[in-house]
């Protein structure tokens, strides 16, 4: 039987390349970055990570949907992305857990979704010519409205995406009489990120991307914690000048993903747009000290440059992670502060979680009972000051 909801529509990328299928009735022209991920299964925490905003996600794995969606995993309030592309979404969901259907779902937002497209086509495609933009709408060829809907659409560089997505009050998650006390920078933090902190006996104020050091310290962390989030992080230009004040106090601070970045950025380091970005659950992560390999989940299009041997421009930071498969640095902490970071995603769900450790690693830097940070703990050598 037809399914009259649905009717022709294509992706067309920037180089001209176009992938046609099939797409939701009335669907409006969505133009954004369009990335690929390899993650098997997860594919409501991949739609509502915040990390993914301003993109269009492109699922390997060939069939989306069959287990529809629920009300317990999202990790924000609503779907981020700009767009999907699938080679089937499954016309049936069936999982105990199950609220309604992706298909629904998307639909409710006005979240685009492609179907019938030569995923492993497109996928090879982008990881020969690197991510590009492109635009998802109706029609079976590139039109006027297409090519100005791509034109339009701005480079992921240069872009502040973080204070987009974040937070625009403060707000507590956890246990109010808990030990601990994390400050948490939301430049796109995750849901499951503050369910670990919970887990882990930590109470969590969420602060705004912008807030200023002073209003952090005022709150008297036992940790600052620098989330994951969208963008080139080279624009989030307000936020090195707050975690190096924070890091003079003294404080222990943990950052992941986007976290990371800017923690390379604070010490004197530069960012690198990536030519496809790490996107899914299987990528190998090497700790340096230990020669551990760790099955990671990861989601970013840029890295912080260096080498084992360190980060060009910042002498103060120690390069302790590598991924195995491009060499890129994949944590970095400081020489004498306490001060750590990964690329990847420890609190990943669902995802492998080798590195989910990384957590009690924080919580031992704040002592067994909190407040083991403190003003005057430390200063940064000026040889780490970014020259910015």
């Amino acid at each position: 039987m037809v399914d009259r909801s649905m009717e022709p529509g294509f992706l067309l990328l920037e180089d001209g390349t176009l992938f046609r299928g099939r797409i939701r009735a009335g669907s409006a022209p969505r133009a954004a970055e369009v990335v690929f991920t390899t993650n098997m299964t997860g594919y409501q925490e991949v739609f509502t990570d915040p990390s993914y905003d301003g993109q269009i996600v492109v699922l390997t794995a060939p069939q989306i949907g069959n287990y529809g969606i629920n009300q317990e995993d999202p990790e924000s309030a609503r779907p981020q992305i700009a767009g999907v592309v699938v080679r089937e979404l499954s016309a049936s969901h069936s999982n105990w857990r199950a609220t309604g259907s992706l298909d629904a779902w998307l639909g409710e937002a006005q979240v685009p979704i492609l179907t019938g497209v030569d995923t492993r086509r497109l996928t090879r495609h982008l990881r020969s010519d690197g991510v590009m933009r492109g635009v998802v709408m109706p029609g079976t060829d590139a039109s006027d409205t297409a090519r100005a809907a791509l034109a339009a659409c701005p480079a992921m560089e240069g872009l502040d995406l973080a204070s987009r997505v974040s937070t625009r009050q403060p707000y507590t998650w956890g246990d109010p009489g808990a030990p601990r006390h994390v400050v948490a920078y939301d430049y796109g933090i995750k849901r499951n990120i503050l369910r670990l902190f919970d887990s882990h006996g930590c109470r969590v104020t969420v602060v705004p991307a912008t807030t200023p050091a002073e209003a952090v310290l005022e709150r008297r962390p036992d940790g600052v914690f620098l989330s994951n989030g969208p963008g080139d992080p080279a624009a989030v230009a307000y936020a090195p000048r707050a975690v190096r004040a924070i890091a003079r106090a003294g404080v222990p601070i943990f950052g992941i993903c986007l976290g990371h970045q800017l923690i390379g950025l604070t010490f004197g380091g530069q960012t690198a747009k990536m030519p496809f970005g790490h996107h899914g659950g299987n990528h190998p992560v090497r700790e340096l000290a230990t020669g551990i390999v760790s099955i990671t989940s990861q989601n970013h299009g840029f890295a912080v440059e260096g080498t084992a041997d360190g980060i060009p421009g910042a002498p103060g930071l120690a390069v302790t992670h590598l991924n195995l498969n491009d060499g890129t640095v994949e944590g970095v902490r400081h020489r004498e502060l306490p001060i750590f970071a990964v690329q990847y995603h420890p609190e990943a769900a669902p995802g492998p979680h080798d590195a989910r450790p990384l957590f009690d690693v924080f919580l031992a830097s704040m002592g067994a009972t909190g407040r083991a940070g403190g003003s005057g703990r430390g200063a940064l050598p000026e040889a780490s000051e970014p020259s910015s």
